[in-house]
């Protein structure tokens, strides 16, 4: 599962929660492995002309407590979405809109648990909830709730529902357990960076100049679906002046240009880059490269828990200070349900993250487990731009690839 249920439990006795609620798409996915295209994407208007932008029409809850089984609130007719999940409480709300005018042959014992949830959803969702937290008899226990996937209607009729209670908001707590993540996330990362290291490797090869960037872009479309993924992004640079992903540039002798590409699998997110060149590069220009390729270098030197983000950042900017490099941003984030995960390696800037949970400094120290990447890049107007990005995995004792990725060149087509 990708939900790293003792590291969740760990932090909810620390912060005496019973309970975590779950609201945004995202968290609920990273809670029951449950997820739906539509949950992100309709919004209240799209049903009831004239209602807000706010996703209550497709809301859903999942809800972990330190006692019993977690729970899932789910859209009556897309219940059969989750019929396969470890989660296995379910609690309906809406119209299934079931046609029960003919009878058909018998459905099989997996799905046949449906039919009883779906002859009873409940009107909406928060009442499937609460009706969830009263079974569970947790109408008045120390629940943390998310609140940034909630909109002021939802909080407020939950908040107004469930008056003795105490309720806490979660939202950055669960960000600090999804950092460290499970050996099911850490098997999904690292195929979803094989497979777009694959797709974006050949595709990178069939660059020519007089040719669009497009048609590579369309091609590492094409290798990642193959693979089983979903695409993110493919994004270039463009004769130095930045970072597009739909102008339509045309390959040139010339070009030396950035490179970032990323698909999801089974919700998991890849994300890296490197240098394309459509000819050898200058020795400065090879110089320039080697220089970031040293600044990704010194900063997975320093990958080992208990070292601060900051820690890291800083011996990157060392190396490309070294090398007389300044224009230049050298980071480093998480990796995991979305593209950005804590920890965010930058420079340490004092800020904390807080919730009614927690409240630590924004310079988080590393742990084992978790996925980082590292990246630099620059662009230099009318001569091109460099990047370099790869993913590590935090050891025990240090860190490894996520999966192997070679950056000590740019890519050179042949």
């Amino acid at each position: 599962m990708l939900f790293n249920k003792t590291r969740a439990v760990e932090y909810m006795r620390r912060c005496e929660v019973d309970l975590l609620i779950a609201t945004s798409p995202v968290n609920i996915t990273y809670f029951s492995d449950y997820s739906c295209w539509l949950d992100s994407l309709f919004k209240s208007y799209m049903m009831i002309p004239g209602a807000s932008s706010d996703l209550d029409s497709t809301a859903a809850y999942a809800v972990f407590p330190l006692e019993g089984e977690p729970a899932l609130v789910v859209q009556a007719m897309f219940a059969v979405n989750a019929a396969d999940l470890w989660v296995r409480d379910l609690y309906l709300f809406g119209d299934p809109g079931l046609d029960n005018s003919m009878t058909g042959a018998d459905l099989p014992d997996t799905k046949r648990r449906f039919l009883d949830l779906l002859h009873a959803p409940q009107q909406n969702p928060i009442d499937a909830l609460l009706n969830l937290l009263k079974a569970r008899g947790l109408t008045d226990a120390r629940i943390g709730l998310e609140i940034e996937g909630l909109s002021p209607t939802s909080k407020a009729a939950i908040v107004s529902a469930l008056p003795k209670a105490t309720i806490k908001d979660c939202s950055n707590l669960i960000r600090l357990i999804r950092m460290v993540k499970t050996e099911d996330e850490l098997s999904r990362l690292k195929r979803a960076a094989q497979i777009s290291e694959d797709a974006a490797m050949e595709s990178l090869a069939l660059a020519r100049p007089g040719q669009p960037i497009a048609k590579v872009s369309q091609h590492y479309r094409t290798r990642i679906a193959e693979g089983g993924a979903d695409f993110d992004h493919f994004a270039f640079g463009v004769h130095g002046l930045g970072i597009a992903t739909v102008a339509n540039h045309i390959l040139t002798e010339d070009d030396l240009l950035y490179v970032d590409f990323g698909c999801i699998y089974q919700s998991c997110f890849s994300d890296s880059g490197t240098t394309l060149t459509m000819r050898e590069p200058s020795p400065a220009l090879r110089d320039r490269h080697a220089a970031f390729r040293d600044c990704v270098a010194a900063g997975v030197g320093t990958l080992r828990p208990g070292v601060k983000a900051s820690e890291v950042q800083a011996a990157m900017r060392e190396t490309l200070d070294t090398n007389g490099i300044s224009v230049s941003f050298p980071h480093g984030h998480g990796l995991g349900l979305e593209v950005r995960d804590y920890p965010i390696i930058v420079a340490d800037n004092g800020k904390r993250i807080r919730d009614d949970c927690i409240d630590v400094p924004s310079n988080l120290p590393l742990e084992a487990n978790m996925v980082i990447n590292l990246e630099s890049m620059i662009c230099m107007p009318a001569i091109g731009s460099l990047h370099i990005e790869a993913s590590f995995v935090v050891t025990a004792d240090g860190s490894q690839p996520l999966v192997p990725q070679d950056r000590t060149r740019p890519v050179q087509p042949r």
